[in-house]
């Protein structure tokens, strides 16, 4: 999927556009947010009907260890499915999930450059969702493929999957050639 360049343009029709916005959607993580209900239900249902014959606490431990590996499961998967990555003439902000949370806003201020990276993969940073590498920096991963590297002022680093990386590559390094241009 796809969610290339939006917003007005300027009078030239080469200038960027106001606001751009993509996405990324990770369909796998589909199954592992069914696998997460699936010990939700296990665990309500051995709470409900349970003719469990070891003693009360084995029970609670069944029933309390299902509920909270299924919301883990669940919960974390859903809040990676999807990313969306909005650059607009300040800051670049980055919100995971479909409720938007969490969220990382930085401003273009604190942008140093602005990498293409080809292959952006889950392997490379220990798995999808918010990741931090001392020796990468730091990332939201959804999914392999193309992303968006920004180098910060502090030294560190920000990777985001997103589609069509490239385009918002090219928009924040015209907006940073912007800043260091004087006006006149």
């Amino acid at each position: 999927m796809r969610d290339h360049t939006h917003g007005e343009r300027g009078s030239t029709a080469d200038a960027p556009p106001e606001v751009w916005t993509g996405s990324a959607t990770n369909r796998m993580q589909w199954l592992l947010a069914l696998v997460g209900a699936s010990c939700l239900a296990l665990g309500i249902e051995l709470a409900v009907d349970s003719m469990w014959t070891s003693g009360i606490a084995a029970l609670v431990m069944s029933v309390v260890g299902c509920i909270a590996a299924g919301l883990l499961m669940l919960f974390g998967t859903l809040a990676f499915v999807h990313v969306a990555v909005k650059v607009d003439m300040e800051c670049l902000e980055v919100r995971c999930g479909h409720m938007g949370v969490p969220r990382r806003r930085i401003p273009l201020s604190h942008v140093v450059a602005a990498e293409f990276a080809q292959a952006v993969s889950p392997r490379q940073w220990g798995g999808w969702g918010y990741r931090s590498r001392p020796e990468l920096g730091t990332a939201v991963v959804v999914r392999r493929g193309e992303g968006l590297v920004l180098s910060l002022g502090d030294g560190r680093k920000f990777t985001v999957t997103v589609d069509d990386a490239e385009a918002a590559v090219k928009i924040i390094r015209d907006r940073l050639s912007r800043a260091k241009s004087p006006t006149l």
